[in-house]
């Protein structure tokens, strides 16, 4: 794993038998599943979201074929390391389709080694809503985590790509369709970016029409603490209500698009 992330994880990351059974399932928690073969990489993921996620539960297994003993939680991501296969590897395509038959609603993310463009276009063509390689700082990758979970598509790579590409003279409709699509998600990204992962989570049931008493229900909450929540999030959008919440959010991403480099 990329000594990037791995050095940014203060502690030890070798999570020993008897720490992890004192880690308790809560039973409402949102949930986050790490799909990774290597102990130390897996440990270390789960420990920077645990560090970011406070109050969710976390399980990490080395295959989807752990994947039943997290039935009955709400699964809200689940990050599945690429391990070098190609997109259209029989392996990837077996776990996807294990992932999706038992959790169809959550986001899918991928743990990639490389920022190889190709791969990621290739991921975001499938359903991949977030593809993390390990050369990605920190700070960026947590945003993108935050960006996933509010209900966006986080895929830097592409991005880069096809913006360095708007100079050229020679684009096809297509590439073009593709390049107006990233820059939509780059303004969605800037729009969401600056919101704490509760935040985020508090604004993806907003923007699904959930009340105060729903999305406590949802998010294990106190009705207090989402209406603290909401407070914040109206506070940095300078909105006055629940309704003005999304709509500047959609305004705040539509100004970041018509910024973006052309």
């Amino acid at each position: 794993m990329n000594c990037c992330w791995v050095a940014n994880i203060r502690g030890n990351t070798q999570v020993s038998n008897s720490a992890k059974s004192k880690r308790h399932m809560r039973r409402n928690a949102p949930t986050v599943i790490v799909i990774q073969h290597s102990t130390l990489a897996r440990t270390t993921v789960v420990k920077l979201l645990e560090g970011e996620l406070a109050g969710w539960n976390f399980i990490d297994m080395i295959s989807t074929e752990s994947l039943d003993k997290a039935l009955g939680v709400e699964v809200r991501l689940i990050a599945l390391d690429l391990a070098g296969r190609d997109v259209e590897s029989t392996s990837l395509r077996d776990d996807l389709a294990a992932i999706t038959a038992r959790f169809p609603e959550a986001p899918i993310t991928l743990l990639s080694g490389t920022d190889d463009v190709d791969i990621a276009r290739q991921a975001l063509k499938i359903g991949i809503r977030g593809f993390f390689s390990t050369s990605l700082p920190i700070d960026i990758a947590l945003a993108g985590l935050r960006l996933v979970l509010a209900g966006g598509t986080f895929c830097p790579q592409l991005l880069g790509a096809v913006t360095n590409g708007l100079s050229g003279h020679n684009e096809h409709s297509s590439a073009k369709n593709e390049a107006e699509k990233s820059l939509d998600d780059r303004a969605q990204y800037l729009a969401i970016a600056e919101f704490t992962p509760r935040e985020a989570d508090v604004l993806a049931e907003l923007q699904c029409g959930c009340s105060n008493k729903v999305i406590a229900g949802k998010l294990n909450l106190s009705g207090h603490t989402v209406k603290m929540h909401l407070q914040h999030i109206m506070r940095k959008l300078q909105a006055q209500n629940r309704t003005e919440v999304v709509a500047r959010l959609v305004r705040r991403a539509s100004s970041a698009h018509d910024a973006s480099p052309n």
